[in-house]
C-alpha cells in the first residue's frame, strides 16, 4: 500500500469509525509513523518496555493484559480496528504497565507518542478529537469500575457483549472472562444459561 492509498484509507477508517479528520492532518501524521505487521500470538510489547511509541489498529485485534502477582493472565482491554494501542506514552508513562499482544494477524500504524502529542497541541481539530477520546476513556473507566461493584458477572457479560459485539466470536473466551473478572468456567456457565432461557 502506497502513502496515498494508506492516507485515503485512514481518511475512510476513521470516517467509518465516526472521527473527522482531514486529509491533511492524516497526511501529517503519516509522515512520522510507520505500518507494522504482527502475527497472531505476538506479544508486541511487554511490561517494562519503553513507552515512546503509540499505535493504532488498522487491522485486527490486539490485547492489554497483566500477570497478575499469582502468575495469572488478566486481560485489561481489548483494541481493534481504529483503536489505539500502545498506548501509555500518549498519557504520559515512559514505560508500558501491561503487555501487548496480536490476538489476530494485525496491522498497526506504529508512530512517537511524543510528535503525535505535539502535533495534537498545535491543531484545534485535533485537540478537540483527542479531548473528545480521553473523555470517552475515562467513561469507559467508570463504566469498568462500576461494573465491578454493583454488577454481577451476567450483567458485565451483557454489557461486554453491547460494548464489543463483535468480539465475543473473535477473542478466546478464556480473555473474555479474564476481561470479566471471572474464570473461563463461569463465563461458560453463563453462556449456556442465556442460551438455555
Amino acid at each position: 500500500m502506497n502513502v496515498n492509498e494508506l492516507i485515503a484509507w485512514l481518511a475512510e477508517l476513521s470516517a467509518a469509525n465516526g472521527f473527522s479528520i482531514s486529509e491533511d492532518v492524516i497526511r501529517r501524521a503519516v509522515a512520522f509513523s510507520q505500518v507494522k505487521e504482527f502475527a497472531k500470538g505476538t506479544v508486541i510489547k511487554s511490561m517494562g518496555d519503553e513507552a515512546g511509541q503509540s499505535a493504532i489498529v488498522l487491522s485486527g485485534i490486539v490485547r492489554s493484559y497483566y500477570i497478575d502477582s499469582d502468575g495469572n493472565d488478566m486481560t485489561r482491554n481489548f483494541s481493534m480496528e481504529c483503536g489505539w494501542c500502545l498506548d501509555e506514552g500518549m498519557i504520559g508513562y515512559t514505560q508500558h504497565h501491561c503487555m501487548w499482544e496480536a490476538l489476530e494477524d494485525s496491522t498497526l500504524l506504529l508512530f512517537e507518542a511524543e510528535k503525535m502529542k505535539a502535533m495534537i497541541y498545535d491543531s484545534e481539530e485535533l485537540k478537540s478529537l483527542w479531548i473528545e477520546m480521553l473523555e470517552s476513556a475515562l467513561r469507559y473507566k467508570h463504566y469498568r469500575e462500576n461494573g465491578f461493584l454493583t454488577e454481577n458477572a451476567t450483567q458485565r457479560y451483557l454489557h461486554f457483549k453491547k460494548r464489543f459485539p463483535y468480539l465475543s466470536n473473535r477473542v478466546p473466551q478464556k480473555h473474555i472472562a479474564t476481561y470479566l473478572g471471572i474464570t473461563p468456567e463461569s463465563l461458560s456457565r453463563i453462556r449456556k444459561a442465556m442460551k438455555d432461557e
